[in-house]
C-alpha cells in the first residue's frame, strides 16, 4: 500500500505540474499530459480503494 501511495503522489506531482503549464503558459501538450495523468489517477484511485477495504477487513 506504501507503494501505491507513493506512485499516486508522484502521479498528482506530474498532473499538477502539467496542469499548471498549460493554464499559465497555454502549453497544449502539457495539457494532454494533464489530461493522460487525470486517467491514470482515477485508475490508481480506485485501485487504492480496492487494497484499502481488503486492508480493512483484516
Amino acid at each position: 500500500m506504501k507503494e501505491l501511495l507513493e506512485t499516486i503522489e508522484t502521479e498528482l506531482a506530474n498532473f499538477k505540474q502539467d496542469a499548471t503549464e498549460q493554464l499559465e503558459k497555454g502549453n497544449k501538450a502539457a495539457g494532454t499530459r494533464a489530461r493522460k495523468s487525470s486517467m491514470e489517477l482515477g485508475k490508481l484511485f480506485k485501485e487504492f480503494r480496492k487494497v484499502s477495504l481488503e486492508a480493512s477487513k483484516k
